[in-house]
């Protein structure tokens, strides 16, 4: 098999490996990008996450759970998720969710409800509102699943372990005390773990935990060592140019 692009913006090239396991879609931002951010390819057009959807759904791709991704594969099936909890997720993915049938979980960063990225401001990246309890309740509404992310966004490995176990189990019991639901899926932040705070992460009672590891999931894979592939914009070229040109 041909090496896989860096990020998804098509199936085309991922069916292949979408057929031998259980795949994880993540995103950040969605919608218009901002003058010179410093990470421009956190943000994803609406237009873009739209087509993807459809072209999901057209395949025959159905909304699959965090739960089944550590198992057998579960046919076509894959699990959209959203990472950070931004506005701009609820403004503009709602209904192309609804209209293709998928319903996404959320991580949200449980100390800046309401606030904004204020873990990646200070190194230059543009501020991005993040959604409030009540706007937290309106994605819930619409028949999605939220996780934990933490209180603050840190780099766990970078904490003591008393602080890293903070982090992981106030936020769970924060959003559990806010929203009156069960806090079971939790995403490393920036991807960064160990099996110390794997540990932590099973003895505050979540059922799973999402990286940024490439690749799909299958009975080998641990539930909380979930792998993703990460949805991008397609990189500039030629053939690129020319096929968003023919399908505007």
């Amino acid at each position: 098999m041909s090496r896989l692009p860096a990020y998804y913006s098509q199936l085309a090239p991922f069916r292949r490996l979408f057929e031998q396991g259980n795949p994880i879609l993540t995103y950040h931002k969605i919608g218009p990008r901002p003058p010179r951010p410093r990470m421009k390819g956190l943000y994803l057009s609406a237009k873009l996450f739209r087509r993807q959807l459809q072209e999901l759904r057209a395949a025959g791709f159905t909304s699959g759970s965090l739960d089944a991704c550590a198992g057998p594969r579960q046919g076509r099936r894959l699990v959209i998720t959203f990472d950070d909890g931004y506005v701009n997720v609820l403004s503009h993915t709602l209904q192309p969710l609804a209209d293709t049938k998928f319903q996404a979980v959320q991580f949200l960063v449980a100390d800046l409800l309401g606030k904004c990225n204020e873990w990646d401001v200070p190194l230059g990246e543009t501020p991005e509102p993040m959604m409030d309890a009540a706007q937290v309740r309106e994605w819930l509404a619409a028949g999605h699943e939220i996780g934990s992310h933490t209180l603050t966004h840190p780099w766990l490995l970078s904490l003591p372990p008393a602080q890293a176990r903070e982090e992981i189990v106030a936020s769970k019991k924060k959003l559990e005390d806010l929203f009156d639901r069960p806090i079971e899926h939790f995403c490393y932040p920036y991807g960064n773990w160990n099996e110390a705070v794997r540990d932590l992460v099973i003895e505050a009672g979540y059922r799973t935990a999402v990286t940024t590891d490439p690749g799909v999931n299958d009975a080998q894979t641990s539930p909380f060592s979930l792998k993703r592939v990460t949805a991008r914009y397609p990189t500039r070229s030629l053939k690129n140019l020319l096929h968003w040109l023919r399908n505007p």
